[in-house]
């Protein structure tokens, strides 16, 4: 008995899922990626807008799409900056060849995070470090520094 290509052992695959394991996997970690990345950028924006008392995002509206947009590639940027320190020679050369790879700017800066995520046993920690401090500064950056009042009462 031959096995047919259309057999799959995997219940929960999809048609449109890769067949290739290793493009599967590569597949749900940019998932992954892209649902962290979407919850941090969206919570600081909530946390921006919340600091300088204006209206929580709306899905419907152009200009609240554009400025997520916007978070996304500037947190994307600086997640890149944060997690790709002390890489190897080789671990350097497999990032770069993943952002040529890609399209446009926001899958270059996806594709890096995906090889990082594969290459840094400790990814997620460097994502979650990052993460913690994009949504800090944007809720701080209401003008004053964090820890001002503090530091101002402390005195008296």
């Amino acid at each position: 008995m031959t096995a047919h290509s259309s057999f799959s052992t995997s219940l929960r695959r999809d048609s449109g899922q890769p067949r290739d394991l290793v493009a599967r996997v590569e597949a749900e970690l940019r998932e992954r990626i892209e649902e962290a990345v979407d919850f941090a950028c969206l919570d600081a924006l909530v946390e921006r807008r919340r600091a300088h008392g204006l209206p929580a995002p709306v899905a419907d509206s152009a200009r609240d799409r554009d400025e997520f947009t916007q978070r996304v590639r500037t947190f994307l940027a600086e997640l890149r900056d944060a997690v790709a320190t002390d890489l190897t020679p080789e671990q350097r050369r497999k990032v770069d060849a993943a952002a040529r790879a890609a399209g446009d700017e926001t899958g270059r800066l996806l594709a890096v995070q995906v090889a990082l995520a594969k290459e840094l046993p400790d990814y997620w920690q460097r994502f979650e470090a990052t993460r913690v401090a994009y949504v800090g500064a944007a809720s701080a950056s209401s003008g004053e520094r964090p820890g001002l009042l503090r530091r101002l009462f402390s005195h008296g």
